[in-house]
């Protein structure tokens, strides 16, 4: 039977199915296709009548395949220089992939040289020029482990025991097998626009990004926030807690290694919070405001009740002023580029009241300060605050550390911190887990506990939240004094039984179904844990429940 595809601004009627590849007329800048609002690679066969969007890099989703075709290509390049040659990837500083020779076996890290990341890159450039076809093959899990062991892929190996399926996608590349748990573009040649930086001991992969119009970022260097990486991946590491397989053998084991899975991730919190604690009473003759920020979900209100705890049993006083209480009303609100309200703009905040209200309470004065309702978006000033000469102010919000947002305040009085999960876990290891993906589960499992909201009304109001953290947040956060690791290893366990259900919800002809359906790809590998060990000041409870600084109000 006859059917129309309608793509670029005109319909075509064909008799026989047809590959969105032959629609392209080879234009490489295409990257995928949606056809009827579903991501499909440029391979795929349609027959039916369709509506077809091709994608590019200044898409998300694009990038993303762009992204996961990327590291195969550099894996390939590697096993091609060194056979056997063995590499950890992980997300890192300034939008990059950092990857990590590893001593086969052992995992021990091994440093690289600069000559051999130019061999790499040169040998990468070399399979862009070929233009080797990515050919899609399907093996059962025993093939799959067979060809894992052939090519040193243990760590794939491990992985399989949790899959629900009982087959596997590889890519065959001109000889080479891989499978990076998602879509791929059709050959090498789509892939001419990398860069690969010695950054010791390893390197760092740069690629396109759609957020900066699909061009590769300026690299900036970021030693605060790498520091805090390159020390979450070491503790997970020394604890045998950075692959989804380890973490699931530990809840696989028994009850009582759950309880102590769940005690050595929160221990990690406990003693951070000390060590800031330490540092804050060892300046305490200077630091009279603490300012506390980070992107969505990062737990910021768990960990600012947390470090109000740990400031009171050493004999401080801190009070506590949220941000949130500073929003203006409705019709004050900037507008975000597509006509709604910005709330995550600086501009959505009355900036000169709350500089008043804090220089007010530093002279001693009683100040009476806002509370805001964001059901009925109105304020009231009923919560009157005075401070003692030696007392503190934690001061929590997305802009906290925005100088702007404290202007009347001298430098030397403020001690910043920033916080987010600096999560550096992997499915294996050339398949990391994107924090951002991470912050995204702990919002919609959040959402829907306490706002009643969907999946996907989270989804559709992310893109917004994301340009607010690119354009707001993530530049504050070298000016930090110390960075928070809000990730604890065993979380996506916890969320994997929020979420899936949710996630699920969100039907095949959904806009947002992408997007659920690669989350739904991550968390299905990880096994549920017994939550009922989860003790009530862990920042999982702010997004799950059974938050004892909260839900008791």
């Amino acid at each position: 039977m006859a059917f129309t595809i309608t793509y670029e601004n005109k319909s075509d009627t064909f008799e026989k199915k047809v590959k969105l590849l032959d629609l392209t007329n080879g234009n490489k800048d295409y990257i995928c296709a949606l056809v009827n609002g579903q991501l499909r690679e440029l391979d795929y066969d349609v027959y039916y009548d369709a509506n077809v969007e091709f994608l590019t890099l200044k898409d998300h989703d694009a990038m993303g395949i762009y992204e996961r075709s990327l590291r195969f290509i550099f894996t390939m390049a590697s096993h091609l220089v060194i056979p056997g040659i063995k590499f950890r990837m992980t997300y890192s500083v300034s939008r990059t992939i950092y990857a990590q020779l590893i001593h086969k076996g052992s995992n021990k890290e091994l440093y690289l040289t600069p000559k051999l990341v130019k061999q790499i890159e040169e040998k990468m450039h070399e399979i862009v020029k070929a233009d080797y076809p990515f050919l899609r093959l399907i093996k059962t899990n025993e093939e799959a482990k067979k060809i894992y062991e052939d090519f040193n892929l243990a760590d794939k190996a491990a992985i399989l025991e949790y899959r629900p399926e009982k087959t596997v996608h590889f890519y065959n590349c001109n000889g080479y097998y891989n499978y990076m748990y998602g879509k791929m573009v059709p050959s090498t040649g789509y892939l001419k626009n990398f860069k690969l930086l010695f950054y010791a001991p390893g390197l760092l992969i740069q690629y396109p990004r759609s957020e900066t119009n699909g061009e590769i970022p300026e690299f900036n260097d970021e030693p605060n926030f790498s520091d805090s990486l390159i020390n979450s991946q070491k503790w997970g590491q020394l604890v045998g807690l950075n692959y989804i397989s380890s973490i699931n053998k530990k809840i696989k084991k028994s009850e009582l290694s759950q309880v102590e899975l769940i005690n050595i991730c929160e221990d990690k919190h406990n003693r951070m919070l000390c060590e800031l604690g330490e540092k804050i009473s060892q300046q305490i003759d200077n630091i009279r405001v603490i300012c506390i920020a980070g992107p969505s979900s990062s737990g910021k209100t768990t960990f600012a009740d947390r470090l109000t705890v740990e400031l009171k049993s050493r004999g401080l006083n801190p009070i506590r002023i949220s941000l949130d209480d500073y929003y203006k009303n409705r019709e004050d609100v900037p507008k975000d580029e597509d006509g709604s309200y910005d709330f995550e703009s600086i501009d959505a905040l009355n900036v000169e009241l709350f500089n008043e209200n804090v220089l007010s309470l530093l002279n001693g004065d009683e100040v009476k300060l806002p509370t805001y309702n964001f059901k009925t978006n109105s304020r009231d000033f009923s919560r009157k605050v005075k401070i003692g000469d030696n007392d503190l102010i934690i001061v929590e919000g997305i802009h906290a550390l925005n100088e702007r947002m404290t202007s009347s305040i001298p430098k030397y009085l403020k001690f910043k911190i920033y916080i987010s999960p600096q999560a550096q876990i992997n499915i294996d290891d050339e398949n990391p887990i994107s924090i951002t993906d991470i912050r995204l589960l702990r919002r919609i499992v959040r959402d829907n506990q306490y706002r009643g909201t969907s999946a996907e009304e989270t989804l559709k109001m992310w893109p917004s939240v994301r340009r607010g953290e690119f354009k707001w947040i993530y530049k504050t956060q070298e000016d930090a004094n110390y960075v928070f690791d809000s990730f604890l290893n065993y979380e996506l366990n916890v969320f994997a039984k929020y979420a899936l259900p949710l996630l699920k919800k969100i039907s095949n002809d959904s806009p947002y179904y992408t997007d659920a359906f690669r989350l739904i790809n991550m968390i299905k590998y990880f096994k549920p844990i017994e939550e009922k060990r989860i003790p009530c000041t862990s920042l999982l409870k702010e997004f799950i429940g059974g938050n004892c600084y909260r839900d008791s109000e």
